[in-house]
């Protein structure tokens, strides 16, 4: 089934047919974590290994990137180390996706990503509060991050008639947008958020992103010596690539238009199964190749990772299709189409909810 702007209507089970979806979903789950082992450790650290050489051989190639054939290639290859480090790695091990191994330099209490956003408050407003209440107005704060209406079930404001304009905006900057985001500064303006634990949290923001902007944007480009500024443009053009390239495989996944959103009546004791099928209802997947998956951080199975968030992404292939095979046996719709209709069918849902017309 494919995304389209028309609203989409919710699909309810019974009891008995929910837990039988949550139990059916759960045997796929424990079927993963039974086999997990050498070739999932292996698929990771050969990940890791090609990050780390795409970042290095970028890197150099900057240092010399006053020629121009350098710079193309010492800003291709770190675009592609910055959206895989990003996708991949970063957004998974933070999951807990590969806590399993043991490994420390691997383990979500470990990681630190080249991102803005410290990992710890990521994982606070993606893992816990994002996955947990996924697309429930009033509930989930990425459903919109606060600045986008992408239900009828928000509240119309006139800041919304410009909400296109802000999603152009946001694209290329999506990592300072998600590291603002994160801060919850209108927690705090609603008194829901200590203005101690908020300063607290700038400071931490404030820490990563000068390590950042330092490592980026002075660092590398001083050691460049007469290629500094075909440097620090390269290193510009790498974090814009990958934001643009993030922004499109996260919003592509969460907002086309046949992605449900929910009230918070409908998860007042929320069972197993209804939350597995809030999971998919409210998630949309997104069909490419193995590299196109594996850039994207496996992103474009969503459906399968708000389903399982902490399982190896590399296995969501492989179980995607016992995904929608129960979802055909429930008769629940299972949103998926290429990259280029998803991202038509969200931006017409921006459209749409922009004006006060729905």
């Amino acid at each position: 089934m494919s995304a389209t702007v028309t609203a989409p209507t919710e699909t309810m089970l019974g009891k008995e047919l929910s837990t039988a979806f949550g139990e059916e979903l759960d045997r796929i789950r424990a079927d993963v974590l039974a086999t997990r082992g050498g070739e999932d450790a292996r698929y990771i650290h050969a990940v890791i290994a090609a990050q780390r050489g795409l970042e290095a051989g970028g890197r150099l190639a900057l240092t010399v990137s006053i020629l121009p054939p350098a710079w193309c290639a010492g800003t291709a290859m770190l675009s592609l180390a910055k959206i895989l480090e990003n996708m991949e790695l970063g957004h998974n091990i933070l999951h807990g996706q590969w806590d399993w191994m043991g490994d420390p330099a691997i383990h979500s209490a470990t990681w630190e990503w080249d991102f803005l956003t410290p990992a710890e408050a990521w994982k606070h407003t993606h893992n816990h509060l994002h996955h947990t209440w996924t697309n429930v107005v009033g509930r989930d704060r990425d459903l919109g991050y606060v600045v986008f209406r992408m239900s009828g079930e928000q509240s119309w404001r006139p800041r919304h008639l410009a909400q296109p304009l802000y999603n152009f905006a946001l694209a290329p900057l999506f990592e300072w947008g998600i590291a603002l985001y994160d801060l919850e500064p209108d927690l705090v303006a609603s008194g829901r958020k200590p203005l101690r634990t908020f300063v607290a949290d700038l400071t931490g923001l404030i820490g990563k992103a000068a390590h950042q902007l330092a490592k980026d944007y002075v660092l590398f480009p001083v050691l460049a010596g007469p290629s500094a500024l075909p440097c620090l443009l390269g290193n510009l053009t790498a974090n814009t690539v990958r934001n643009l390239w993030s922004h499109t495989i996260i919003f592509c996944g969460h907002f086309p238009g046949d992605v449900r959103t929910f009230s918070e009546e409908r998860v007042h004791s929320e069972t197993r199964g209804e939350w597995y099928l809030r999971q998919i209802q409210g998630s949309a997947n997104i069909k490419g190749g193995r590299l196109f998956h594996i850039l994207s951080g496996h992103l474009g199975y969503q459906i399968e990772h708000h389903a399982f968030p902490d399982l190896p992404s590399n296995r969501y292939a492989q179980i995607a299709p016992r995904v929608r095979a129960l979802c055909e046996k429930y008769d629940i719709p299972y949103v998926t189409g290429p990259l280029w209709r998803q991202c038509a069918s969200t931006w017409g849902r921006i459209l749409r909810f922009a004006v006060p017309l729905h």
